[in-house]
């Protein structure tokens, strides 16, 4: 065990072995589904051992005592309390909880970012057109954005029938790390409550909620928590709860907020309860330091990729963690079917990393963890330029 937060002496390579990652494969795309590590799915595994040893007594009896000591854990890192966190499969079932719980008439707005994720896009789209209500959109200063502009963006996109505005906190495509706390004050000064879409927040960033005092906050732990799949949770400000249900009603209906999330029907918990071990092993590694050599690691290896394409990184340190972007350089328009040819192309070279199309040009994004070093980067530049 390594005392506080020093990282051990080694990482990359050095602790590659705890993963079961195909060693055939350039894996640079920690962002997109994680890793859970083998000891985490031996914890999960033991959960499973357990629950189906006797169901009954497992569901009744064991399981919400499990459940309330893994919120625990989490609400410590997360520096929140307990209480105000449930546990869901991932961090969109949040969003759609929250959304689908307003009660929106038409001429309402609800506000999101040019950048915001797909899923939540689509279901902010479902929503308000149920209602007769408005999707309004917030354009993102890209790249090279600037706090002053990203909040001036936001800002102008509310009105007076702005009913809540969903703020990622790190941009899924273009891996923009939000100056959220700044944004969160913007809405509330105009009585606007705010939806963070954390899917990439906890353990990419140090997540502090109490610090944010945002509305809701959804977020995932199977990414840099290194959970298993199937492990996220929704945070809710007190006020925030009472109107607030999950997507499946079932016996906890009215009876508050954590039982209602909690018992949603029969289902296999054991990537939530398994969470203590992903924290137990994220402290291991570093925690803090950890999550600070991981940004750093990415900023080098985005500029070297940018250097060696001769193009340049959508944002600099200030607006970025352990994701970053590279511009890739087209000899045809910039669509989204260009980046799913050249995603194709890097997958059959056995390469990991995301391409997208964003605001007229093609960016690849990159993402270093643990299990990853410089020389990773190194091979991507020699991929990405030989498939182009």
């Amino acid at each position: 065990m390594i005392a506080g937060n020093a990282p051990p002496p080694l990482l990359g390579r050095a602790v590659r072995h705890e993963w079961a990652l195909d060693e055939t494969w350039l894996t640079v795309n920690h962002g997109s589904f994680g890793a859970a590590p083998r000891v985490v799915l031996a914890a999960q595994q033991d959960w499973r051992r357990q629950m189906e040893s006797q169901p009954t007594r497992f569901m009744r009896e064991d399981l919400p005592a499990a459940l309330a000591r893994a919120g625990q854990r989490l609400a410590a890192f997360l520096n929140a309390d307990a209480k105000d966190i449930a546990f869901l499969d991932n961090a969109t079932g949040g969003c759609n909880a929250v959304l689908r719980s307003l009660r929106l008439a038409p001429d309402d707005e609800v506000v999101v970012l040019s950048h915001g994720y797909g899923a939540v896009r689509n279901t902010v789209r479902y929503v308000t057109e149920r209602a007769g209500a408005r999707m309004i959109e917030a354009a993102l200063p890209f790249p090279h954005p600037d706090a002053e502009a990203i909040i001036a963006a936001i800002a102008g996109a509310l009105t007076d029938r702005t009913r809540v505005a969903v703020i990622d906190h790190i941009t899924s495509g273009s891996a923009l790390l939000l100056p959220l706390c700044a944004i969160i004050d913007t809405c509330h000064a105009a009585h606007v409550p705010v939806l963070v879409d954390g899917a990439h927040g906890p353990g990419q960033v140090t997540v502090d909620l109490k610090a944010l005092r945002a509305d809701w906050y959804a977020g995932n732990c199977h990414k840099w928590l290194c959970a298993p799949k199937g492990s996220a949770f929704l945070w809710a400000a007190p006020d925030r709860q009472v109107e607030l249900h999950p997507l499946t009603i079932s016996h906890g209906f009215e009876q508050g907020f954590r039982a209602e999330f909690d018992w949603t029907g029969t289902r296999d918990s054991s990537a939530c309860l398994a969470l203590p071990a992903a924290l137990d092993f994220h402290r291991r590694l570093g925690d803090a330091a950890l999550r600070a050599r991981n940004a750093a690691l990415a900023a080098e290896g985005a500029r070297l990729l940018a250097d060696h394409l001769g193009t340049e990184i959508g944002a600099g340190p200030a607006f970025t963690a352990a994701m970053g972007v590279v511009r890739i350089p087209t000899p045809a328009p910039a669509t989204a079917e260009w980046a799913q040819r050249l995603r194709r192309r890097l997958l059959d070279a056995r390469t990991d990393a995301p391409v997208h199309a964003l605001d007229g040009a093609i960016w690849l994004r990159l993402s270093a963890f643990a299990y990853n070093e410089l020389s990773d980067f190194e091979a991507l530049a020699s991929v990405v330029a030989s498939v182009l």
